[in-house]
Parts: C-alpha cells; structure tokens; sequence
C-alpha cells in the first residue's frame, strides 16, 4: 500500500487543496458535503488522514474539478 507522505498522495492533496482555495470554499463548507466536521478535512490535507476513491470523487466534484486531471499528474 502506497504511503500518505509518498510524493504522489502528497501531489493529490495538495491539488484538491489548491483546487478548494481556488473555489473560495473553507475546509467546513467542503466538509459539510461530507457531512462530517472540519477537522475531517483539515486531516485530509495535513496528511493525517486518507481518503479513499469514493472520497476522493466526492472531494474532486465538491471543488469543480475532473478527478481525471489530478490522476493523470501521477
């Protein structure tokens, strides 16, 4: 199993992060998708916690973007 702090997890996020930024959303806004709290997100992005795919789609449409152009960096 691939590492949280390999360097393509870490692209990962740091591009959904970048992309939520980018959309104006705070880390509750995108949580609230989730229905889960904050810090759900903020663990996300600091690397504490990973998501998994379903996760990561969610994650990917919550901020506008093609879960395609972020895997296709790897």
């Amino acid at each position: 199993m691939t590492s949280i702090y390999s360097n393509d997890y870490q692209m990962v996020i740091k591009a959904l992060r970048d992309a939520r930024i980018a959309c104006g959303l705070t880390q509750q806004e995108v949580a609230s998708a989730f229905g889960r709290p904050q810090s759900f997100i903020a663990k996300v992005e600091s690397g504490e916690r990973r998501l998994d795919v379903v996760e990561f789609v969610l994650f990917c449409r919550t901020v506008n973007i093609e879960p395609g152009s972020i895997l296709g960096k790897l």
